[in-house]
């Protein structure tokens, strides 16, 4: 495997870093994990609490003509982070069964967030400078916050105990896989193992807009582009292109 991960014992923010190392000019492909972050951070500057044991990285995409939008960069993390996750589990949730791939409990939720039995195991966070994504990922390996408004849990505490250094490692390699699948045919296929891979068709979620509003709906898949459908209670679809979403 090449050695595409580079690791530094305690920074502030992997992405901070990286937004940095990308203006000077850093080529894609290089991930810097963190054993422990003091200043790490999710979605909406939320505050990512960062013990050692936890896979705290973040890469870069150098945005090519021809690419699809980068902001669906946050659904080719997602797949490859679903797919390596699902690898470390124990059989019995993994879900490679006759009941199908979610039969684990472990689902993406869009925008950027895998859920195991519905709790927040990771998180997504895209930021750009230039040319340059940054694709920052935050798994609770070994440790997860207790007291959140959001429930959470571990890799742990579903019986599986992945060295970091060795999930950064596989990460890398699959993110670099699924970027290639991006650039050479595109979104759609993207999309189709995100849907494969998400909680299902007609699931309860609520939509925390930007403008302070909320919409309630039954999940309705994804538009060609990576947005949200929502199927409101008058059958009409409503489309949603960011916010954050729960589920009811």
């Amino acid at each position: 495997m090449i050695d595409r991960v580079r690791t530094v014992a305690e920074t502030g923010s992997t992405n901070a870093d990286m937004l940095e190392l990308a203006r000077s000019g850093i080529s894609e492909g290089i991930w810097l994990r963190a054993e422990r972050q003091t200043g790490g951070r999710g979605r909406q500057g939320r505050l990512w609490v960062s013990p050692v044991g936890n896979f705290y990285g973040s890469s870069i995409v150098r945005v090519r003509v021809g690419d699809p939008a980068p902001a669906t960069l946050a659904l080719v993390a997602a797949v490859a982070l679903e797919e390596v996750v699902r690898a470390y589990l124990p059989l019995n949730h993994q879900g490679e069964s006759a009941a199908g791939p979610r039969a684990a409990g472990l689902a993406l939720k869009w925008p950027n967030d895998l859920l195991l039995d519905g709790a927040k195991i990771s998180g997504i966070l895209l930021e750009r400078t230039g040319d340059a994504v940054v694709v920052g990922i935050g798994v609770n390996l070994a440790h997860h916050p207790k007291e959140t408004d959001r429930v959470a849990t571990s890799l742990a505490a579903h019986g599986a105990t992945p060295d970091p250094a060795d999930f950064a490692e596989t990460l890398a390699e699959t993110f670099a896989r699924w970027l290639g699948i991006w650039r050479g045919q595109g979104l759609a296929p993207v999309r189709a193992r995100w849907l494969e891979r998400a909680h299902p068709i007609g699931t309860a979620l609520t939509a925390r807009l930007p403008d302070g509003s909320a919409t309630d709906g039954l999940f309705h898949g994804l538009d060609s582009d990576g947005a949200l459908i929502l199927r409101l209670a008058d059958g009409t679809a409503r489309v949603i292109h960011a916010g954050d979403v729960f589920l009811l």
